[in-house]
């Protein structure tokens, strides 16, 4: 789900929202905003040239289920083109920012003022343990299936993340690396971040848009309503 950005004000979505929230069961709204409570932004995914549609499926499932709500990928080799039956349509309701190039990737990042944090098995750094959470927003990196983080993005990081190994393989493949440090992080954040939780704005215009891809036919419905209104 790619959302534009908007300028209307609040009390134009809860308005809306109120009104849609009469055709669904009391169960499925009450699920939507249990389930942004619990989003965060605080923490974000990048994803450069994710070739493997299973991979990219399931680094989006990753983020749903452990409520990173947007989701960033570089696409300079392959477009990142997530499996449906692995995704399980998870992507409706995650933010998906597709980049032109790692440059502008990482420039955007920075922009907003994520830390950039590399995850690579080849840097003696920081573990999902000692990785401080508190020091401000981040952004996980993750490379291509087989080469990894490119040089770039690599040389852009401001720190650096792996997951320690007791075994004879030195890395796992990035979907299970993912799995991994998106469940491990986004519940150390809970537990000692202040504010990790999306403003109430962002609830807001997420709940509004969730409930129009839940309503069958919602705009043609919204604007019988509320044109009927003027």
């Amino acid at each position: 789900m790619v959302v534009p950005d908007r300028d209307h004000p609040l009390a134009w979505y809860q308005a809306r929202i109120d009104y849609l929230a009469t055709f669904m069961t009391e169960e499925r709204f009450s699920l939507f905003k249990r389930t942004l409570a619990q989003r965060t932004n605080y923490m974000t995914i990048l994803a450069e040239n994710t070739f493997h549609p299973h991979n990219a499926a399931a680094l989006m499932r990753h983020c749903e289920a452990f409520g990173v709500q947007r989701m960033h990928t570089i696409e300079t080799r392959c477009t990142f083109d997530p499996s449906q039956n692995i995704s399980r349509g998870s992507d409706r309701w995650l933010n998906l920012v597709r980049h032109s190039s790692t440059a502008e990737a990482l420039s955007a990042l920075k922009a907003e003022g994520y830390r950039l944090v590399a995850t690579t098995p080849h840097r003696e750094s920081c573990t999902p343990e000692t990785f401080d959470v508190t020091k401000g927003k981040f952004a996980l990196i993750f490379g291509t299936e087989h080469a990894g983080i490119s040089d770039e993005a690599m040389a852009a990081a401001d720190e650096y993340l792996r997951i320690p190994m007791c075994g004879m393989v030195e890395s796992l493949n990035v979907s299970a690396s993912a799995a991994i440090l998106i469940y491990q992080l986004t519940q150390r954040l809970r537990d000692r971040v202040d504010g990790w939780q999306l403003t109430q704005e962002e609830q807001t215009r997420l709940l509004y848009d969730w409930t129009r891809l839940s309503v069958k036919d919602a705009d043609r419905i919204l604007q019988r309503k509320f044109e009927e209104e003027r």
